[in-house]
């Protein structure tokens, strides 16, 4: 399944420029990817914290390359809420386990 980027539904030139600078340059690179890693390893990067909707379609792009129906980035934003919702005694991380 390696081939271009852009070939994923929510994935423009902007994104996929994301994607590359973070290493992946290939949809086959993004299979198997944790998203939120994947996100804050943009954010290290660009030495920016990036909207969460960037986040939304990570998931979505990620979900697709995994051989799941592509499908449009907000359609992830309830499952990305979830996942960053504040917490007492948790982390994000500890959430998603």
């Amino acid at each position: 399944m390696a081939s271009n980027l852009t070939d994923l539904m929510n994935v423009g030139t902007s994104v996929a420029a994301y994607f590359e600078r973070a290493g992946i340059t290939r949809i086959d690179q993004l299979a198997g990817q944790d998203p939120l890693d994947l996100y804050d390893t943009i954010c290290r990067i660009d030495a920016r914290r990036h909207d969460p909707c960037l986040l939304d379609t990570i998931m979505s792009a990620i979900d697709q390359a995994n051989g799941e129906p592509s499908r449009p980035w907000w359609t992830c934003t309830p499952h990305r809420k979830q996942l960053l919702q504040p917490a007492t005694t948790s982390t994000a991380r500890d959430r998603r386990a």
